[in-house]
């Protein structure tokens, strides 16, 4: 019998859904800090044969966090103790910035979704390189043959003209990649305004090749770069952006960002309606998360890394999404509504699976 549903309905599910994430991120921080988050790694840590190789990396198990749980490098020790094999930071900035105001992220707890309009609130690239320089440092000390991988997503600043854009990503770049495992290039958050446009391929096309090689100079070695795309996009524009990726050689794609959509939720509609605007996350988008990963598979095959991200929740959902085409998949909403020993349950069931379909 499962405990964290009962406490997520007693403790967390009545509370503004900002605060609670705040708590638990805290608790989580402070397992490690005690010690206790050393304990439970010795149960969590993936099992050897889920490592993945991807990106140029060795990956302690295909299922990673998303980008969002942890937006300024403050936990990933902690979150690599849970038995995540990958950690995304960010999304993060070249200039730091409070977000957007309060309220600013909700839940939909009979869609096991949240909408959020956060906004990037971060304290921006130079106050979180460090943290991600001894976070790294740290994982490499207690990992040395395998470790947690720690890949960095970064955004626009905004306050910042679209105009001036690429100049606020290699602010964050030059910043950011000496201490990243893989860059993550952010143009599909729904919440900094006209940010979006930016998945246009002529505006995206010189952004992601400046990027790339601002990245490279900065860390002296080759980070991987990857771009992370919206599932509002049309079939003809996923289609763009694939062969966009791979013209400038990119390392992978990212499907998919959260969604405007409000289509086919269980939730009152007057009560969605009355949360405003934001993105979209957890189950409702998991059929088109899929589909977009399907259609991106079908443009690159196996020459690109593809990440999918969006409505996944069980073993099963990851597994689905390798079988139809993704190297590494990662989650975030399910985690608020899952609880701590999530990834190290989705883990075991991937072992399972992979044991059953073996037979």
């Amino acid at each position: 019998m499962r405990v964290y549903p009962t406490f997520f309905k007693l403790a967390f599910s009545w509370m503004d859904a900002e605060k609670a994430h705040k708590i638990g991120f805290q608790g989580i921080r402070a397992a490690h800090s005690s010690g206790v988050g050393r304990i439970l790694a010795r149960i969590t840590t993936p099992d050897a044969s889920l490592r993945t190789e991807a990106l140029g990396l060795t990956f302690p198990s295909p299922f990673g966090l998303a980008a969002g749980f942890d937006k300024e490098g403050h936990g990933i020790e902690a979150l690599s103790e849970l038995g995540f094999g990958h950690i995304e930071v960010g999304t993060i900035t070249g200039q730091a910035q409070p977000g957007n105001e309060k309220p600013r992220l909700f839940r939909l707890i009979e869609d096991k979704a949240v909408i959020n309009r956060m906004g990037f609130n971060n304290d921006g690239a130079a106050a979180v390189a460090p943290r991600l320089k001894s976070a790294r440092a740290a994982l490499r000390r207690r990992h040395p043959d395998v470790r947690p991988i720690i890949g960095v997503n970064i955004g626009k600043t905004k306050l910042v003209e679209l105009d001036d854009a690429t100049e606020d990503y290699l602010m964050s770049a030059r910043s950011l990649a000496p201490a990243a495992d893989y860059l993550v290039v952010n143009v599909s958050s729904p919440n900094t305004p006209g940010l979006r446009l930016l998945q246009n391929v002529e505006t995206l096309r010189p952004l992601l090749r400046a990027v790339g090689d601002a990245a490279d100079e900065a860390a002296g070695r080759h980070i991987p770069l990857l771009v992370k795309i919206a599932p509002d996009l049309s079939d003809e524009d996923i289609d763009d952006v694939a062969r966009l990726a791979l013209d400038l050689r990119l390392d992978g794609i990212i499907a998919t960002n959260t969604t405007v959509s409000r289509d086919g939720l269980l939730s009152n509609a007057a009560k969605v309606e009355s949360l405003g605007a934001g993105g979209l996350s957890g189950a409702p988008l998991k059929q088109r998360s899929l589909d977009v990963l399907r259609r991106l598979k079908g443009s690159v095959g196996d020459q690109l890394v593809l990440i999918a991200v969006g409505g996944v929740a069980t073993p099963k959902d990851v597994q689905d999404r390798l079988d139809a085409g993704a190297t590494l998949v990662q989650g975030y909403t399910a985690f608020l509504y899952e609880g701590p020993f999530w990834a190290s349950r989705i883990n075991k069931g991937l072992v399972k699976l992979r044991r059953r379909a073996a037979r």
